[in-house]
């Protein structure tokens, strides 16, 4: 199969339709219409094989997955997703595996109304590379920088599920059969908190999604933010399945170091925690309030009012 057959066959003319989507896949470039007063968030994310993901990752999941990601930078910012971008390196073509990753790709862009409107196709090592594009309205975007002294500091979701669905998968640990689908499907199908970011907008003072763990992606904000943090590590969110199968100590280590759990940790000033527990309950998602920014630039961890050590560090690209 060529390439552009390829593209015809698996990517072209499926998922979302979108009206603002003037030109999409088949021309040098596509063409869109941003929507007026409000600005472009874009973002890219580049999943390599036996780096990113396992070489056995089922397709269907490495499609959801891919996408997944990306649709969690997007929900940090508050950004509506629009249109995305897909790079995709393959050693060859594998109609089956093709069809089940466009499967999984596009089940999620379907549910997230977002479009895929362009990219590229090439032979080599297996490399999914895209590029996000969302909505959001001009001077609403969250960032990274905005948190302040005595701001209180939550977390979506659970943590630390997807870290050992990963070693699950590794053989590096085993689990109850009950809980080991749970865990294994936390890591390959995350859940993007699109709506809760949407829902956090004029609200909290800064967001991050937790892709790289806790511990190190909340030095991100206290950098750009110029604060420091203090984290009761006996508040963080733990799934039945971390706790049944895991010490006290080692599940709160996945939760703060292990990464790619892709929920939203968020600021927010003490003015607006009423408003929170409205739009979140709202946005259906569960949230837990685990610390508080503070004056300097360091992050501390306590346990019942002790300094708390975790045993590893979260992911570092280099």
């Amino acid at each position: 199969m060529k390439e552009f057959q390829l593209i015809e066959h698996y990517f072209r003319n499926k998922g979302q339709k979108r009206r603002d989507v003037e030109l999409s896949i088949g021309d040098d470039c596509a063409l869109v219409n941003p929507a007026e007063n409000k600005s472009i968030a874009i973002s890219c994310d580049t999943l390599v094989e036996n780096v990113h993901f396992l070489a056995d990752i089922p397709a269907h999941a490495l499609g959801y997955k891919s996408l997944a990601v990306n649709l969690s930078d997007l929900a940090a910012m508050g950004a509506e997703p629009a249109w995305f971008t897909l790079a995709i390196t393959l050693p060859s073509v594998e109609p089956e595996w093709l069809e089940r990753f466009s499967d999984g790709l596009f089940e999620i862009a379907e549910y997230y109304g977002i479009a895929l409107i362009g990219g590229d196709t090439t032979r080599g090592p297996r490399c999914i590379s895209i590029t996000i594009n969302g909505q959001v309205i001009k001077g609403s975007a969250l960032t990274r920088g905005g948190a302040c002294n005595g701001d209180w500091i939550y977390v979506t979701g659970t943590l630390g599920d997807s870290a050992l669905g990963l070693d699950i998968l590794r053989g590096a640990k085993i689990v109850n059969t009950e809980d080991k689908e749970y865990l294994i499907n936390r890591h390959y199908y995350p859940t993007p908190r699109v709506l809760a970011g949407q829902a956090l907008r004029n609200l909290a003072t800064s967001a991050i999604d937790l892709s790289d763990g806790l511990v190190s992606d909340i030095q991100h904000v206290l950098k750009a933010s110029k604060v420091g943090a203090i984290i009761d590590v006996s508040q963080i969110p733990l799934s039945a399945s971390i706790k049944a199968n895991l010490s006290r100590e080692e599940a709160l280590s996945y939760a703060l170091t292990g990464g790619e759990d892709y929920e939203l940790l968020f600021t927010v000033p003490e003015s607006q925690r009423g408003a929170i527990d409205t739009a979140l309950i709202h946005a259906g998602v569960k949230f837990v309030k685990i610390g508080q920014i503070c004056a300097g630039d360091k992050l501390k961890l306590v346990d019942d009012g002790e300094p708390f050590v975790p045993v590893s560090r979260g992911f570092e690209h280099f």
